[in-house]
């Protein structure tokens, strides 16, 4: 890569991907007229799970955590809440952290998004590759994962969108979730204004062009990611999922 070659893909790596040494992007994206935060991540990206503190305290904060990964030599570049949680910030489904299940998967019937079916799991298997399935289709696979967070509902299904989403929709949240696009990035997205879940399933199943998404919560979302000088701090958070990367 020559000089100028170089100096434009630092310039651009916040923009676009494909430049030799751009690993992620965090980006602005307008989809149905409404403003959000993109960050994408190729396959075999340090994507992980956290919910507590080597002594079983949750983590809570984005702050706790960075601070729990410096001291063990490792830079958290990017986090985002990651599920739905019980006031005792437990989460509500399936969890697994560094291949142990803290919570077993919940199917059962019940009110709110979480059980708003299909429900899903965003999940990273030992070999490093990060997928979205329907929580049914994912336990049939018995998929041996990493890291696993179970939330609801699917925003997107085979290139669907859930079929419970309607477009005349009128409940407006700030909201966040993940999908895994048909480029092989997964891309974390929350929205930067309150949006439905229609406009939120859209953009991920048309303007990011992801076959499978999931909603990970609303109201309480938040996310860290200090390339774009953001660091939201709006209350304690339950589950996280998280970008690693060794410190330097």
């Amino acid at each position: 890569m020559n000089k100028v070659a170089a100096f434009a893909c630092i310039v651009l790596t916040a923009i676009v991907a494909g430049c030799d040494d751009a690993r992620a992007e965090c980006r602005a994206v307008q989809s149905d007229s409404r403003a959000f935060l993109v960050c994408a991540y190729p396959q075999k990206t340090d994507v992980r799970t956290f919910f507590a503190d080597p002594d079983g305290e949750p983590f809570g904060t984005f702050t706790a955590l960075s601070e729990s990964l410096t001291a063990r030599g490792e830079k958290l570049v990017f986090a985002m809440n990651a599920g739905m949680y019980h006031p005792d910030f437990k989460p509500v489904g399936l969890f697994v952290e560094a291949g142990v299940q803290l919570k077993a998967a919940n199917q059962r019937p019940g009110a709110g998004n979480f059980h708003m079916k299909p429900n899903g799991v965003f999940y990273v298997t030992r070999s490093g590759e990060a997928g979205v399935a329907e929580t049914g289709r994912f336990l049939a696979r018995r998929t041996p994962v990493a890291y696993a967070t179970q939330s609801g509902p699917m925003l997107v299904i085979d290139g669907k969108l859930h079929p419970r989403i309607r477009e005349d929709g009128t409940s407006r949240k700030i909201r966040n979730g993940v999908g895994v696009c048909s480029d092989g990035r997964t891309r974390f997205a929350i929205s930067n204004e309150p949006v439905t879940f229609h406009e939120f399933a859209t953009l991920f199943g048309e303007t990011l062009g992801c076959p499978n998404a999931l909603y990970l919560d609303g109201s309480v979302s938040s996310v860290y990611a200090p390339s774009v000088g953001r660091h939201d701090r709006w209350r304690p958070m339950g589950p996280i999922v998280g970008v690693v990367q060794k410190s330097p």
